[in-house]
């Protein structure tokens, strides 16, 4: 009668017959399942790239055989596989590759690497000629402006420079780089988009959102071989730094094509989740969901965008900034992607859109609602269909509810909330603030937050992601006036903004983002303890184990 309780006991803490045994034990480190039923426990047992048992180590032990791997966690905490559930996989591999303009703490320290760079006999970039750097971000320089194309001309002025801005939605170009793409005085500016002009009423270099195509003329279409080489710089960042996972934004088709490549000859690193851009609607529309034959790489989404980012006064607001003359731009016409939606609902095609101020995110939400009343839930192929609007940062108090109500997902990146710390007072005010980056406010009302990086827009590193969702403070600790930090989340909620919600938004709840029987054995271990350390130490946390499917995509050197 005893080994019958003991064996029933077995059974119902997670091990799914006595006989089986583990390919791989996990122990003797904190554990943290995502799952609220068991959320801590002592150890993991894996066989066949699922999970096998998550409970008690002396319940483990039974499971282990002669070949069973033993790893031991030393102390180090594991959690479920996090997924940044919003990045552009392949420009974060190009970042490692090209001009890396991050964290460039002056406009001066800018133009002395551009200067260094031209020098380079290899700039690194598909191509000739052009020189093209990305990361930079004026907010915090001592400068206090945008660069110019005079400040470019006066460290290289013989060959065309592009200078991506941090966020991606602006460029400054040289006079060189304006000359070859026929940017004056007289050009038509596209619309939803900027050509900024100086005084005398010349381009002085910058150029925003839908005005970009005029300058992305000039840069070549990298091909394969660079496309190949961008993606593996991309994995090893991803795994190295504790991503079991990626939401891949705004994906082009090619990238679709050579990422599935990758997973039939195993060597995708990391599950991918393509949201493609809207010209391949069409490729979906045809064919439905794309899923690789091991579950790596899945496409069934489309990204389209409604305005602009705050940064560079592109977010559309209700009301004008509160530092310059403009309510922003949107880059969507509803008459444009209404019909696109609606025919999605009907087709089980995920719908996700870029909207940042705050009347860029009630008209998504309208519109929305608007295609989800032309199609009556028995009509749809997918319900819910789980569309999302990706960032989401300023938010209408009166529009916080109808996330929940609409079942939108507002899929958010917490690093905006410290990255834009010193600006966004200046381009909201005061009495706005109380609108921006509402994590809190959301999930009270009902919502659930993937969270994500939007790196290489943001550095792409899960600690602080983690650390800015519970101490919504900058890096160093501090944080603005009226910076609302009631809207911060506790750690527990954390861990599920990257692990149990991200795999509810990519319709991947039943098999990834918590650590219990059944689920595929997705794990991330760091050196500290997330949930309990001090907030500064998590940013000192390292990776330390990435593994997908019970093997090992990264093991830190000397652990």
């Amino acid at each position: 009668m005893r080994k019958a309780v003991l064996l029933a006991a077995i059974l119902l803490s997670g091990a799914a017959s006595a006989k089986e045994v583990a390919d791989t034990l996990y122990w003797n480190g904190p554990i943290y399942t995502a799952d609220d039923a068991n959320p801590r426990v002592e150890a993991v047992a894996v066989a066949k790239g699922r999970v096998l048992f998550a409970g008690s180590r002396k319940d483990a032990e039974k499971l282990k055989g002669k070949q069973t791997t033993l790893v031991d966690l030393k102390g180090a905490a594991m959690y479920p596989g996090f997924t940044d559930s919003h990045a552009h996989l392949r420009e974060v591999g190009e970042r490692e590759l090209t001009l890396n303009l991050e964290g460039s703490a002056s406009l001066a320290a800018v133009m002395e690497a551009v200067k260094n760079r031209s020098q380079m006999h290899d700039i690194g970039e598909p191509g000739s000629g052009l020189l093209f750097g990305r990361g930079w971000i004026e907010t915090h320089w001592p400068e206090a402006r945008f660069p110019t194309r005079q400040d470019i001309d006066a460290v290289v002025s013989d060959r065309p420079v592009i200078l991506e801005r941090a966020d991606g939605h602006a460029v400054v170009l040289n006079s060189k780089a304006l000359a070859l793409a026929g940017i004056d005085r007289n050009t038509p500016v596209p619309e939803g988009g900027y050509i900024n002009k100086d005084a005398a009423g010349e381009p002085n270099g910058m150029v925003v959102d839908n005005a970009l195509s005029l300058a992305y003329k000039l840069v070549p279409a990298p091909d394969a071989a660079y496309r190949a080489k961008a993606f593996k710089a991309a994995f090893d960042f991803e795994t190295s730094h504790g991503w079991t996972g990626v939401h891949y934004m705004s994906v082009p088709w090619d990238d679709v094509v050579m990422l599935e490549d990758f997973a039939r000859k195993g060597e995708a690193p990391l599950r991918v989740y393509n949201a493609v851009e809207p010209d391949y609607f069409a490729n979906l529309k045809k064919d439905g969901p794309h899923i690789a034959s091991d579950g790596r790489i899945i496409t069934r989404a489309v990204k389209f965008y409604m305005d602009g980012a705050l940064g560079s006064r592109g977010a559309a607001l209700l009301a004008k900034y509160s530092d310059a003359d403009t309510d922003g731009l949107l880059v969507s016409k509803k008459e444009d992607v209404l019909p696109v939606w609606i025919e999605a609902l009907k087709r089980g095609i995920q719908i996700t859109t870029h909207a940042i101020g705050d009347r860029g995110n009630r008209l998504v939400l309208d519109w929305y609602q608007e295609a989800f009343a032309a199609v009556p839930e028995k009509d749809r192929l997918t319900q819910p269909p789980r569309w999302r609007v990706e960032h989401a940062q300023i938010i209408a108090p009166e529009d916080i509810a109808r996330f929940a109500q609409l079942g939108v997902i507002p899929s958010m990146q917490p690093s905006h909330a410290i990255g834009d710390l010193d600006f966004a007072g200046k381009r909201l005010g005061d009495a706005r603030l109380k609108e921006g980056y509402p994590w809190a406010d959301l999930i009270k009302a009902g919502s659930i937050i993937p969270g994500g990086s939007d790196a290489p827009v943001e550095k792409g590193d899960p600690r602080i992601e983690f650390y800015a969702a519970v101490a919504r403070k900058a890096l160093d600790g501090h944080s603005g006036p009226g910076w609302h930090p009631e809207e911060a989340v506790d750690r527990a909620t954390a861990l599920k903004m990257f692990t149990v919600w991200p795999a509810y938004a990519s319709f991947r709840e039943k098999e990834l983002g918590a650590i219990k029987p059944g689920m595929r054995a997705d794990f991330t271990v760091f050196s500290k303890d997330l949930m309990t350390v001090p907030e500064p130490e998590i940013l000192k946390a390292q990776a330390l184990l990435t593994v997908l499917d019970g093997k090992e995509a990264f093991h830190a050197p000397n652990w």
